[in-house]
This record gives C-alpha cells, structure tokens and sequence, in this order.
C-alpha cells in the first residue's frame, strides 16, 4: 500500500504535471506570441505600402515646408515636382524613400503592435475586455502607440528629412548621413526637432486610431456587418488621416524646420522661436500651415492605405494560421 502511494506520487509529479505544463503553458504563450508578430508583420507592410506609394508627395512636402518664402510665392506643389521631376529625373522624386522605408517599417510596426496590446491593457483596466473601448480609451490608445514608436525610431526620421532636402552629391547613402550629422554636428543633432515631434504624435495618432476604430464601429452598429468592406476601409482611413494630421500640421511644419535647419541655413534652439520666426517672415497660415493643401491629398491616401494594409494583412495571417491549425 505504501509502496503503491509512493508509485502514485512519482506518477503524479512525472506524468501528469509535466503534461499540464507543456499542453496548457505554451500554447497561451504561443498564442500571444504569434498575435505579436502578425501584428508587427501587419505593421511593417502597411507603412512599406503606404508610404511607397506618396513617396513623391511626401519629398515634395519636406521641401516645401523647409524652404523659403520665395518658392512659397512662386511655385506651387505640382510645380516643384514636376520641376524637381526634370532637373533630377523620375525616380528623383523617391530619394530618401530608401531611409523612410527604414524608418516606416520599424514605426509602423511598433505603432500598430503597441496599439494592439494598448488597447488590450486599457481594456482590461476599464473593463472592456473583448469589447470596443469607449471614446476616452481609443484616443489614449492611439497616441500611446504613436509616442512609442516615435520615441524608438525618431533618428531615422531626422536623417529621412535631411536627404529628401539635400542633393544626392551631399549625402551617398543613409549611413553617410549619420556619419556626417555626428562628425560635423554632433550626435544631439540626430534629437534636433524630436520634442514638437512628440507634441505632434499624440494628436495625430490619437485621432488617427480613434477616429478609424470610431468609424468602423459606427458602421458595424448601422449595417449589421463584423466588418467593413476594403473600400470602406480606406475611406474610413483617408478620413482619420485628414482629421490627424489637420490637427498636428503646425508641430509638423516646426519638426522639419529643426531637422533641417543645419543644411538650410538656419539656427532654430526652440519651438516657440522657431513658431515665432516662421509666423515673423512668413505669417501665421502662409507659413505654419505650408503644404496643408498638399498633405490633404497625400495624407488620406497614405493613412486609408496604411489601416486598411494592416487589418487585411491580419485577417489573411490569421486565416493561414486557423488553416494551417485545421490540418494538423
């Protein structure tokens, strides 16, 4: 009798706790692991897409916000690409997308990877598991991921705006610009313009997700359906895109001033001095507002492309894995 007890305790430490540990244990963490990186996966493609796809639009804006009154007064948006198109050459109008894919594809997908567990910890914690956030939750969500990836990856943003406004003879390549940068500036410069970038993100991203999970949410309410059809996606995008980067164009606009002060000419040390000499030589809309007209084309199409990528991506990743699940 007390042998067999004896039996039954080693049986009971070898062959069941063990299987509890290794069926029960892993697949919650697989799971959660797999959720992660379909996020990053889903991330990283939408900003790579998106961002391709206004490169030209996105290099035509750099320029026109860090430029001078007098391109201001005498070419327009289309004008300088066309003019930047025959002085340079076509595939002119996509210099630096090499540096932004650099920089989009790690913040993009930080950013929709950290809005995806913001959203579920602001869930937990409000009591919405498993349920839409409230409007409060959803914005805080948004700007949360934005400031993250942000935080993380912002030297690659200052070096993407240094080549889109410089000549290719000044800088080679992205690693001869952070050479350059911390040779002839110093390495702080790489943080040039990075607090109105921080300023700039929480409004922008927070709208941003808000306003897109606020509309698909409305219209699962109205239509009845779990999900919005593609095109739905991108308007419901291109709206969230004109609201957010509306309402942070001013920080944007100071950002790029600062990043690209050093090969422009001039010396900006803050952002109310930076604000106060772009309002002084170029007024209030003509100059903080500089190329509005523009990111309200290629804002809304980046942004649709970019939200609507990432959950179409996801949808696919998961429907691989459930079949992938299904055959074993």
């Amino acid at each position: 009798m007390g042998n067999g007890v004896r039996e039954g305790q080693v049986d009971f430490k070898r062959q069941d706790v063990e299987p509890v540990l290794s069926t029960h244990l892993p697949p919650e963490g697989n799971q959660e692991k797999k959720k992660v990186l379909n996020s990053l996966m889903s991330g990283a493609l939408a900003g790579a897409v998106a961002k391709t796809a206004v490169a030209p639009l996105d290099r035509t804006k750099i320029m026109f916000q860090g430029e001078s009154r007098w391109l201001l007064q005498n070419a327009e948006a289309y004008r300088l690409i066309y003019r930047t198109y025959l002085n340079e050459g076509f595939w002119s109008l996509w210099r630096g997308n090499s540096a932004t894919m650099v920089r989009v594809i790690p913040y993009a997908a930080i950013q929709f990877c950290a809005h995806e567990e913001y959203k579920q910890l602001l869930g937990s914690y409000y009591g919405f598991q498993g349920k839409a956030l409230t409007p409060f939750p959803r914005f805080i969500a948004g700007s949360l991921a934005g400031t993250t990836a942000a935080m993380l990856t912002y030297p690659l943003d200052m070096v993407r705006a240094r080549m889109a406004v410089t000549p290719k003879e000044m800088y080679s390549n992205i690693v001869h610009v952070f050479i350059r940068i911390s040779r002839e500036e110093g390495l702080k410069t790489l943080y040039r313009g990075f607090t109105p970038t921080i300023l700039g993100v929480i409004p922008y991203a927070g709208l941003s997700f808000f306003t897109y999970e606020t509309l698909k949410k409305l219209h699962a309410d109205h239509s009845g359906k779990l999900q919005p059809s593609p095109p739905e996606r991108l308007l419901f995008g291109a709206c969230a895109g004109l609201i957010g980067q509306s309402a942070s164009y001013p920080l944007d606009v100071v950002r790029r001033r600062m990043q690209t002060a050093g090969v422009m000419g001039h010396t900006y040390s803050s952002i109310l001095l930076t604000m106060q000499e772009i309002i002084r030589e170029e007024g209030l809309i003509r100059g903080l507002y500089k190329g509005l007209s523009m990111n309200w084309v290629k804002g809304p199409i980046a942004v649709g492309i970019s939200f609507t990528t990432f959950d179409l991506t996801q949808i696919l990743l998961r429907k691989l894995q459930h079949s992938t699940n299904g055959e074993r």
